[in-house]
């Protein structure tokens, strides 16, 4: 009967003995597991938080645009108002010219005339020719307005075509920035409240991520020219930099086991699966 109760109480004692082995060699796996899992869902939220914040990028860009092309548009139409003022100052200058050499012409004309009246009471040879003369010279100042007049003629249809062209091409100016403005005051309505949901989406995500990913998840994204600081390896190349990925890097990456940054760029780099995971829950 005690051989029996020892035996059962050496059973028991290995059992145990077994049972306590056991447990942490099956409880490695679970953890192993669970550590994966973690890195995973970091980077699955650090997805989501870069999307979220590409969509904040794209609503800044659509408003940054804008107000750059109605500035530009302004600054055009400004110039082109300028240029169009300059032109009818030139016309009336001109015309004011004209209007000198027409004067001159009939002060000439009636000279002409004068003289002429003066030669049949000449008395001698040289009033005669004297007064030949002041007749040549008047019509030499007539042929001379005459040719500025011309000149000038075309000088004002040339330029009157253009203060048209300017004052239509003004015009169209003129209604393209209306609708520039009118669409910048559309979209500013139309995303400010798009933008506020956006961010308060963005301050839910940031406040389960770790401080330490989110200083450097600001850090990359600063330094990048496109602010994508969370980039999914797109074959078998960096999605910001597309240089290609040693094969290694992509087992480690399809391991979970750690957050992987690109060598080149310095991006945070994800696997393809994990993004469309973030994207599902976005």
């Amino acid at each position: 009967m005690a051989t029996k109760e020892t035996t059962k109480k050496t059973s028991s004692a290995k059992k145990a003995a077994a049972t306590k082995t056991a447990g942490p060699a099956a409880e490695a796996p679970a953890a192993a597991a669970a550590a994966d899992r973690g890195v995973a869902d970091k980077l699955i939220a650090l997805s989501r938080l870069q999307e979220t914040y590409t969509k904040i990028d794209h609503i800044k860009t659509l408003r940054g645009e804008l107000p750059l092309e109605v500035q530009d548009l302004s600054d055009e139409i400004e110039g082109m108002e300028t240029r169009l003022a300059h032109l009818e100052e030139d016309n009336k200058r001109q015309k004011n010219a004209v209007a000198t050499e027409k004067a001159r012409i009939t002060d000439a004309e009636a000279k002409i005339a004068q003289y002429k009246e003066q030669l049949d009471n000449v008395k001698n040879n040289r009033e005669y020719d004297n007064l030949s003369k002041e007749i040549e010279f008047q019509g030499l100042e007539i042929e001379l307005s005459q040719k500025r007049i011309n000149e000038a003629a075309g000088d004002l249809q040339q330029r009157t075509e253009r203060i048209a062209a300017l004052g239509e091409a003004i015009a169209e100016r003129r209604l393209d920035l209306a609708a520039k403005e009118e669409e910048l005051a559309r979209i500013k309505s139309e995303t400010k409240q798009e933008e506020e949901a956006l961010r308060a989406v963005a301050l839910q995500l940031e406040e389960h991520i770790e401080e330490r990913l989110l200083h450097a998840f600001a850090r990359i994204r600063e330094g990048a020219r496109n602010g994508l600081a969370v980039v999914p390896v797109d074959r078998d190349a960096c999605g910001g930099c597309f240089n290609k990925i040693p094969p290694q890097r992509q087992v480690d990456l399809k391991l979970h086991k750690k957050i992987i940054v690109c060598e080149y760029c310095g991006r945070i780099l994800v696997d393809p699966e994990l993004v469309e995971e973030a994207h599902q829950q976005h």
